[in-house]
């Protein structure tokens, strides 16, 4: 599989930046990742992020439990 800028795939890299580079979604990622293991912050962003209808970045990529989950490595 080619990778993109870095990361698994053009969705994981789209999650990654809209993640890293938006103040809110960062915090939000960040809290989450302080208080569980990254799969489990990955898992429950989603669910957050469903429940204020955002399932999108504005770029029109999904916001699934594994692309969050790659856009939390280092936090």
């Amino acid at each position: 599989m080619a990778r993109y800028n870095g990361h698994e795939s053009y969705n994981a890299w789209n999650v990654s930046l809209w993640i890293n580079n938006d103040e809110g979604l960062y915090s939000m990622a960040r809290e989450y990742v302080r208080r569980f293991n990254r799969a489990e912050a990955a898992r429950r962003m989603v669910e957050s992020l469903e429940s204020f209808g955002c399932i999108r970045t504005p770029d029109g990529v999904r916001y699934t439990v594994t692309n969050v989950r790659r856009a939390m490595v280092g936090m």
